[in-house]
């Protein structure tokens, strides 16, 4: 196995092992049901840093910001992503919180579709016949629900659109994985920190009692390790396939939407999430055939 090959795996397991903790994130969110959002996504912004500050120092400095010093357009773009992750959290631990993880699991299904159209546009990564009808199949879902709901589903789609901008811009950023989120994270720490003193300081923050402060601090692990892991595989990836992994973590938010939490699952998301699950299928045989020819 050439070098190539070597860090193709690599990136595979890493983004593998990413979607398989955001798959089953909503148990450990379902801890801090009592803590608005806002202040749940700030605390990930603290103590997430703190672990990064501690990883970055063991592995020997914090050379990337005298890099970023003279780079400000790297600046501009690390800020963006920032800002794409934190609108991402944010949506994400509110439908869990609010007893919308069947939301969350559509719009996830839906990005790796995304991921798709935004490679053809962005990337020039041409889209063949059966992408073109995943992609379609994935408007019929969504069209579907708009036509007997009469609303956009709203979360979901803004969930699939941030999180495929952040892979298809952190995938385009000349930084690596591990310095790209120390700086993302860096760039949000202000706003959440000040946040937090504000709420403890007017008697609305909820950091105290042993569980939930632990489970506060357990934010900072479970947001850093599967972000990181991500960043590495959509670096070593192609976008195509890293679209292809991503459906691993909406299958598990899905089964423990119906099974676990009961959430109501009436036909008409049956027949939305039909159509979707539909064009994966088409999208993941083309990808297999595919494979098979190379």
């Amino acid at each position: 196995m050439n070098a190539a090959q070597q860090g193709t795996r690599a990136g595979f397991l890493a983004a593998l092992t990413a979607f398989s903790i955001w798959g089953v994130a909503p148990l450990y969110w379902k801890l801090l049901t009592g803590v608005p959002a806002l202040e749940t996504v700030a605390h990930r912004v603290v103590w997430s840093l703190l672990m990064l500050t501690g990883v970055m120092a063991w592995r020997g400095g914090f050379t990337v910001l005298r890099r970023l010093a003279g780079e400000p357009r790297l600046i501009g773009l690390l800020a963006l992503t920032t800002t794409l992750t934190a609108v991402n959290w944010l949506l994400f631990v509110w439908a869990i919180v609010n007893n919308h993880v069947l939301e969350a699991s559509l719009g996830y299904f839906i990005a790796p579709l995304i991921n798709v159209l935004l490679a053809a546009i962005f990337l020039r990564e041409r889209l063949h016949t059966w992408q073109k009808l995943a992609v379609a199949l994935a408007c019929a879902g969504v069209l579907w629900r708009v036509w007997h709901l009469g609303t956009l589903p709203w979360v979901s789609l803004s969930l699939a659109v941030t999180f495929s901008l952040y892979g298809l811009l952190r995938k385009r950023a000349p930084i690596g994985a591990l310095d790209g989120l120390f700086v993302e994270t860096l760039l949000a720490a202000p706003v959440a920190l000040g946040w937090l003193l504000w709420l403890q300081a007017g008697g609305e923050g909820h950091f105290s009692g042993a569980g939930t402060i632990a489970a506060l601090i357990g934010t900072g692990l479970i947001t850093a390790v599967p972000l990181f892991l991500y960043t590495v595989g959509a670096r070593r990836l192609r976008y195509t396939t890293l679209g292809f992994i991503q459906y691993v973590g909406p299958s598990l938010q899905f089964a423990q939407a119906v099974f676990l939490f009961h959430e109501p699952f009436s036909h008409v998301a049956l027949i939305s999430f039909m159509f979707i699950w539909a064009g994966l299928a088409v999208f993941s045989l083309d990808a297999l055939r595919r494979a098979r020819a190379a």
